[in-house]
């Protein structure tokens, strides 16, 4: 195995994976630089779910390398592969998954104090994301007395909050209401811009895929068309030569 270029801090090399027998991804390949946002487009049932899943750690792809910082992520061990996810990953998905007992800002927090951050800094930067998602005033509601679209914000928060390398969103405002999809995601690539997180955007929206840096589209499980930026770079090589 050779690891793929410093410059690529996430990278998919040929994954494949199957559900009973059923192929989800067929050979894939991409890669994102570090603070880049990459959005993987194509309808529902393409494999987008499924490819953010294999880069982020919670699958194995059946074939193929995924590599995070020169870290052959597909070959770590599960305590690793937790540790990883703990550590460097964030992931928001159509479901905020909130736990029921835990505050608005407590959910928020989860993420950092698993990781050792102190109670009284981990409030700090979870109050500081649900103000920035214009939530401030739920940190204290429990889940079950928020709406849907205000339990979404809070795991967007959670997400923020822990400061990851590379953020995983698959379809994150697919809950919310038409004029609260755009502040998210403005807060969302804004966020990403100034902490030079990697995000991966799961979407199948045209509209959303138009604030990332790049895009990769996905049909019945590969990679369909071409990337400008990837085609711009091999005319450059070849000019060089």
């Amino acid at each position: 195995m050779v690891a793929p270029p410093d410059d690529d801090m996430l990278a998919a090399r040929t994954v494949s994976y199957a559900y009973g027998g059923s192929p989800a991804l067929l050979g894939v390949s991409l890669s994102a630089r570090e603070g880049e946002i990459l959005a993987v487009t194509g309808p529902r049932g393409c494999g987008k779910t499924t490819l953010l899943t294999c880069l982020a750690g919670q699958l194995v792809p059946d074939g193929g390398e995924v590599w995070f910082k020169g870290v052959p992520v597909h070959s770590l061990p599960p305590l690793g592969l937790e540790r990883l996810r703990r550590d460097h990953f964030g992931w928001i998905g159509t479901e905020p998954h909130l736990i029921p007992e835990l505050t608005a800002w407590e959910n928020a927090a989860l993420a950092l104090m698993l990781r050792g951050t102190g109670r009284r800094a981990a409030k700090s930067a979870a109050c500081e994301w649900l103000d920035r998602l214009d939530i401030g005033e739920c940190a204290r509601v429990r889940p079950a007395a928020l709406l849907q679209s205000q339990r979404q914000r809070v795991a967007i928060a959670r997400a923020l909050a822990a400061g990851p390398s590379v953020l995983f969103a698959d379809e994150p405002t697919a809950p919310l209401h038409q004029a609260d999809r755009a502040q998210v995601l403005r807060t969302l690539t804004s966020a990403a811009r100034s902490h030079d997180i990697t995000v991966v955007l799961a979407t199948h929206d045209q509209e959303v895929a138009t604030l990332a840096d790049r895009t990769v589209a996905l049909l019945d499980g590969r990679r369909v068309g071409s990337d400008p930026s990837e085609a711009e770079g091999r005319a450059a090589c070849s000019a060089s030569v």
